[in-house]
Order: structure tokens, then C-alpha cells, then sequence
């Protein structure tokens, strides 16, 4: 493949995320058409239930597409979902060649759309800039592949690695920067992992809020609210809570059905889940793979150390956000995540893949490695 196709892909991709907070729970795909050196359309899939990449590239070139070719940074699909197969739409467009960044991993498509495309006389070539397609989908391609989804745990810490003063005050450790920062990664995310601790003590929202992300298309955003997930091994949650009475879907994970308050059974907002460990806990793995199983793509969990601990030292987790405020808060102060180590052989190796500047605040991106 040559450095122009290169850059017409380069395109699709920047298109793809343009639909990184509003596709859930599809993928973020991007599509350019060309012919004759010259792009004829643009397209890229704008929110689930509406036209996908393909298609909107496609009404934008119109009768030109005959004989172009297509540039789109995902397989384009074969079966039929909320949407017509792409495939289909290409074949009749009647476009001479496709070129994909990468192979569909659901096992729906997974090489069929390429065949079809194949069977059809169209030239196709695919894995032109791969590794930047798959950074467009992440947890996407691990829910395909393994049934769980990508899990990010969203830690805010001081210089000397505390999160909260020993009463269990926390607001506000970083800056507006650093929490409209966290906005977008709400948006970006299909569900919301807290604890019941948490929201009985910090009383949150964990809510995307339109007005504090900053973004040109932040209402259409905000209307998709992430699935908020409260983590309930006692039924200590209440209904006193002011995130049972906003906006959006809640999943109570819980152990047994003991301490729940009678209330609460009868709201169409709020739904109770089992997920019992022996041990009388919740489950983790099992909720993670349940999440899987409804769509849920990105996970983040905005927990205490004691749940952030939990999902940490049983290696459920991808990656570590962790902003870093320039305080300090003392040994008093609670530490980051509450993991039972007691020898050097027992540390967790991660991986910094990223570290900048958010407002005064340090963001740093970990991954864990796994053993």
C-alpha cells in the first residue's frame, strides 16, 4: 500500500473520533472515499441505532463512489444489527476497493464482510495502520475477544500518595482542569463502578454533566448517561442517595438481598443483581463479564481503596488513571488503594504509557501488566 493511502486512512481515523463519546455501544469506525486522487466522501458512525461509517460516506459521494475506493478503519460489518450490513452498501455502490485497518473482531463479521466484499469483485486489502484503528476501540476489541470489557480505575491522589484526610473528606483534591478531564472519561465509558461506601460517605453523582466537559457537541454527549454500577455486598445503600434520583440506569450489586431498603425494590430506575463470591462478597469477575454481556465496552470504577483495591489485586484491571495533585495531605490521610502486600515479591508491575500536564495537576496512565 502507498504513503497516499496511508494518509487517506490516517483521515478515516481522525473521522472515527469524532464518535468517541456518542457510539456506545458500537465501535467508532471512520470512512473516506476516493477516486481519482480526489476525496468524494466523508462519513463516520455518529451514535448507535443511526447510519454507520459506510453509509454516511457514501450518500456524500453519491453516484461518484462507482468504481472508488473506500478507506474505513474497521471491517466493514455483514449482518444485519439495528442497521443494514455495510458490506451490502458497498457492493452496490459498485466501488472497486476497500481498504480496512483491520479485521472485525466480533464473531459476527470477523473476516465475512471481507468476503463478501471479495465474492463481490471488489479488491480489499486490510491492516493499513492497525495498531492506530484498534487504539479507536479498546474495550470494543477486548469484550470481543475475552467477554470482559476494558477496565480503567480513576484514582486522585497527592504528592504523597493519599486520597482522602482519615474522616474520609476528599473534595477537592485536584483542580477544574483535571475534573472536566474526568468528564470526558465518564462519557467516553459504558458503565460506572462504585462502592456503596463511597456513596453513602461522598454522597456523588458520577454523572456526565454536559456543562463541565467543555465540548462543542456536549448536550448530545451528555444524553447518553453511563450505567452506574453501585457495589453492595451489606444492602447499605439507601434511598437518601442523590444518585438514585438522577438522570440514567442504576445496577445494584449485591451478595444476598439483606438490608435493601423496601423502597427501592419498586423503582423502574434502579435494578438489583446477584453476584455472590463464596466468600459472601460480590463477585467481581462475574459482574465485569455480566457488564460484558450488556454491551458495556469501557468500564471505569470511581471507588474507594478498599473496592479500587479489590479490583487491582485480583488483576481485573487495564489501566490506572491517576491524577496527581501538587499537595501534600500527611500520613494521617488514606492511602491510594488498600492492596494486602507485605513482601517486595508481591509488588504489581505497571507500564506508564502516558504522563502530562492537566491544568496543576499531573495525569498519569498506567497499564498493569499481566503476570
Amino acid at each position: 500500500m502507498t504513503d497516499q493511502d496511508r494518509i487517506y486512512m490516517a483521515e478515516a481515523i481522525q473521522l472515527a473520533n469524532k464518535g468517541l463519546y456518542t457510539t456506545e455501544p458500537n465501535p467508532r469506525v471512520g470512512c473516506v472515499i476516493v477516486k481519482d486522487g480526489k476525496v468524494i466522501g466523508r462519513g463516520w458512525h455518529q451514535k448507535a441505532g443511526e447510519a454507520h461509517a459506510e453509509v454516511n460516506a457514501l450518500v456524500e459521494a453519491g453516484a461518484e463512489a462507482e468504481g472508488a475506493t473506500a478507506y474505513v478503519t474497521l471491517e466493514p460489518c455483514s449482518h444485519f444489527g439495528r442497521t443494514p450490513p455495510c458490506a451490502n452498501a458497498l457492493i452496490e455502490a459498485k466501488v472497486k476497493r476497500v481498504v480496512a485497518a483491520m479485521q472485525d473482531p466480533n464473531p459476527l463479521v470477523a473476516g465475512n464482510g471481507f468476503q463478501m466484499l471479495r465474492d463481490a469483485g471488489i479488491i480489499v486489502d486490510s491492516g493499513l495502520l492497525q495498531t492506530e484503528a484498534e487504539a479507536l476501540n479498546p474495550g470494543f476489541i477486548k469484550r470481543m475477544k475475552t467477554g470482559f470489557p476494558l477496565v480503567r480505575v480513576k484514582l486522585a491522589m497527592s504528592v504523597d500518595g493519599r486520597t482522602a484526610m482519615a474522616s474520609g473528606e476528599s473534595q477537592w483534591i485536584t483542580g477544574s482542569e483535571a475534573r472536566q478531564d474526568v468528564q470526558r472519561l465518564r462519557a467516553r465509558s459504558s458503565a460506572i463502578i462504585t462502592g456503596s461506601g463511597t456513596v453513602n460517605l461522598d454522597d456523588p453523582s458520577l454523572t456526565v454533566r454536559a456543562e463541565e466537559l467543555g465540548l462543542d457537541n456536549a448536550d448530545l454527549i451528555a444524553e447518553r448517561q453511563p450505567l452506574r454500577v453501585v457495589v453492595d455486598s451489606e444492602g447499605d445503600i439507601t434511598s437518601e442517595s442523590k444518585l438514585l434520583g438522577l438522570a440514567g440506569k442504576i445496577v445494584v450489586a449485591m451478595a444476598s438481598n439483606k438490608g435493601v431498603e423496601h423502597d427501592l425494590r419498586h423503582s423502574d430506575q434502579i435494578s438489583f443483581k446477584s453476584f455472590a463470591a463464596d466468600n459472601g462478597r460480590v463477585d467481581l469477575k462475574l459482574l465485569l463479564s455480566w457488564l460484558a454481556a450488556q454491551g458495556c465496552n469501557e468500564v471505569l470504577i470511581e471507588a474507594g481503596a478498599t473496592l479500587a483495591g479489590a479490583f487491582v489485586y485480583q488483576q481485573l484491571v487495564d489501566e490506572l488513571w491517576v491524577y496527581m495533585a501538587p499537595t501534600l495531605m500527611g500520613s494521617r490521610a488514606r492511602p491510594l488503594l488498600n492492596l494486602p502486600l507485605d513482601r517486595m515479591s508481591q509488588q504489581i508491575p505497571m507500564k506508564l504509557v502516558e504522563s502530562r500536564a492537566v491544568g496543576n495537576d499531573i495525569r498519569f496512565i498506567y497499564q498493569l501488566e499481566a503476570e
